[in-house]
């Protein structure tokens, strides 16, 4: 249980600006089989993520004047407030990945693009449609069912979590920079690493059957599986496997399909 906690923290450490400094830091330490270990508990970053998103999305929503555009303000300062508290790191990798994979078909020269800080046409147009996307539908389930879309919004950032683990599983890593310190990281992982990641997945699900049925995000799931299969399968086509940037495009579209598939799920019976 210890080590539970000190991976998470590292977790923690890493994927957001959450501060864990001092007497803190120094009990969670760092070794490079810890931070490897660590990638287990992205899906229990999603659960902390998504329950501050949940947390501005309410709020808001409570506070703000009753108005037609009042779900879209408080679901574009929800994904505002997550990418403060994430440093956009997601966002970034996004961007990135649509950059290389969109304007070179020749891998090196794709990986090469994928490093440059600067975003292209590619990953500005990525970023406006996905977040975007993002934003819509958490209004449109926001202005239909108040209650279902906390929980979808906190789902959302878990399973959007989950999804690039398989990946990690599935591709081999790509790790130009032999000494980063990341390097770790995405060093090829185990099914340990995935059994813990869908334990806090399926332990999400379970708490909230509580207050609606799990059918309800089934096909937004679904969703979210078919677009991670598909970029994953992208990525070894045209690199041979995956990078952290890769991992970050896939959480936000897996994210986004996660919305997706569970509007359409829900409309027709809201």
């Amino acid at each position: 249980m210890i080590s539970f906690i000190r991976h998470y923290l590292l977790a923690v450490q890493y994927f957001t600006r959450i501060p864990i400094t001092g007497k803190l830091a120094e009990w969670v330490g760092y070794s490079p089989k810890a931070l490897q270990s660590s990638a287990a508990h992205f899906p229990g970053i999603g659960v902390l993520v998504g329950s501050f998103a949940c947390l501005i999305l309410y709020g808001t929503f409570q506070l703000l004047p009753s108005s037609p555009f009042t779900p879209l303000v408080c679901s574009f300062l929800s994904a505002f407030a997550s990418i403060l508290l994430t440093g956009a790191f997601h966002e970034d990798g996004l961007a990135d990945s649509a950059d290389g994979i969109g304007s070179s078909s020749e891998r090196s020269r794709t990986l090469e693009i994928m490093k440059d800080s600067r975003i292209g046409t590619y990953g500005a147009v990525a970023l406006i449609l996905v977040l975007g996307s993002k934003i819509s539908l958490v209004a449109l389930l926001l202005s239909l069912n108040p209650l279902l879309a906390l929980m979808t919004v906190l789902l959302g950032h878990t399973v959007s979590r989950w999804i690039p683990l398989l990946a990690m599983k599935l591709l081999p890593p790509i790790i130009e920079n032999r000494d980063s310190k990341s390097k770790p990281l995405i060093e090829k992982i185990t099914m340990y690493h995935v059994t813990i990641g869908t334990v806090w997945l399926l332990g999400l699900l379970l708490a909230l059957n509580y207050y609606h049925p799990v059918q309800n995000w089934s096909l937004g799931l679904l969703l979210a599986l078919m677009t991670g299969f598909i970029f994953t399968r992208t990525y070894f086509k045209r690199l041979g496997g995956y990078t952290g940037d890769c991992l970050g495009a896939t959480q936000q579209l897996t994210e986004m399909s996660f919305y997706a598939g569970t509007l359409f799920f829900i409309g027709k019976t809201v």
